[in-house]
């Protein structure tokens, strides 16, 4: 078990060094100057070069990728002006605590990453995720829940009614499902329940989860806003919910222990939800797993389009600024989501099927 848990971190810890290494070249590779962008064009060459200075963005690119590392690092080497002990470490970067001093000028120190000031509002990106992170991840609850409750009834009812127009209904429309694509969906979606069908269901267009109320003196939350963009992010899982539900069902129904039970007089209800369930249960939760972490990538179209304020919308927001710091933090915070929830997935995986050993 502790074997396995050190191997899993490991490769955890190798796909976010890649991903690392991969968002900060790229970034540093497009073309353009960061400090004119922010800027604007009619600066002066000694304001550029000091912004150049406070950014970092004066020193080669290798020691600027080293010192990106080293703030990322929980365990990270930084200049002290003292030989004291263990004690509270502070800079204008961060703070964290000082397990030793390796020299009289370095120190190690522990702390949380670090992942920058954001060009435009000079809020630390790590306050910027803090506060919109929370909603993508509402967001993405509420969309699995609802592709995987509905997915697996959909999924178990067809199986049991295999070769019905039923079947063949669900067949089709999933494949619509899966090939649409969420930018294209969410307008769809946005456009005929929040405008054409507004007078009847109530909803808009555009929202977020809290809204400033009407008389501008705080917030309040709004959960209906929450229903179109969780339906449409919801809507290719789903798809593939119900296929792989049907499938795995299909696959359950034909064994042994099933026409036993049959055998002996049981209802269907009891066969399904007492024997088949379970088994039938596996591949869908690693499915769910695997999309649950993709749904925190997609939603970045979805928020943008329903002006839902989450991590995606601000990562577009981004983008458009030029605030590249806060795209690289958004986009790491993802990547680490995704590599944590695989693994926590082989977890659940081993507890639902006793036959998967944990090695």
């Amino acid at each position: 078990m502790t074997k396995y848990i050190i191997k899993k971190l490991s490769y955890g810890i190798l796909v976010m060094v890649g991903v690392i290494t991969l968002i900060f070249f790229i970034f540093h590779a497009l073309p353009g100057d960061s400090a004119r962008m922010l800027m604007g064009q009619r600066s002066d060459e000694k304001t550029l070069a000091a912004i150049k200075h406070e950014l970092g963005l004066d020193k080669p690119l290798w020691k600027q990728y080293i010192l990106y590392l080293n703030d990322l690092s929980p365990l990270s080497l930084n200049e002290t002006q003292n030989n004291q002990s263990l004690h509270y470490f502070s800079t204008e970067k961060y703070k964290g605590q000082l397990l030793f001093n390796l020299n009289h000028h370095t120190a190690l120190v522990l702390k949380w990453p670090y992942l920058g000031r954001s060009y435009t509002t000079k809020r630390e990106v790590s306050d910027i995720i803090a506060s919109t992170f929370p909603q993508t991840a509402i967001l993405a609850i509420f969309s699995m829940a609802f592709a995987t409750l509905i997915g697996v009834s959909i999924g178990a009812y067809i199986a049991l009614n295999k070769g019905s127009f039923s079947d063949h209904f669900f067949l089709v429309t999933t494949v619509f499902g899966m090939a649409g694509p969420s930018f294209f969906m969410a307008v769809i979606v946005a456009w005929f329940f929040g405008y054409v069908l507004a007078p009847y269901t109530g909803l808009n267009m555009t929202g977020s989860l809290y809204v400033i109320d009407d008389f501008g003196e705080g917030k309040i939350m709004q959960l209906k806003n929450l229903i179109l963009p969780a339906f449409t992010l919801g809507i290719r899982p789903l798809s593939v919910v119900v296929q792989l539900a049907r499938s795995s069902f299909l696959d359950v129904l034909s064994q042994d222990y099933i026409r036993t039970a049959r055998a002996k007089g049981l209802s269907t209800h009891a066969i399904l939800y007492k024997h088949a369930l379970r088994n039938a249960l596996n591949p869908v939760v690693t499915a769910v797993s695997g999309w649950f972490a993709s749904l925190l990538a997609g939603a970045v179209f979805i928020e943008y389009i329903f002006g839902w304020k989450g991590l995606g919308k601000e990562i577009v927001d981004a983008l458009e600024n030029y605030d590249f710091p806060v795209v690289m933090g958004g986009v790491l915070t993802i990547a680490l989501a995704f590599v944590v929830i695989n693994i926590l997935v082989d977890f659940i995986y081993a507890l639902l099927d006793p036959r998967v050993k944990l090695r």
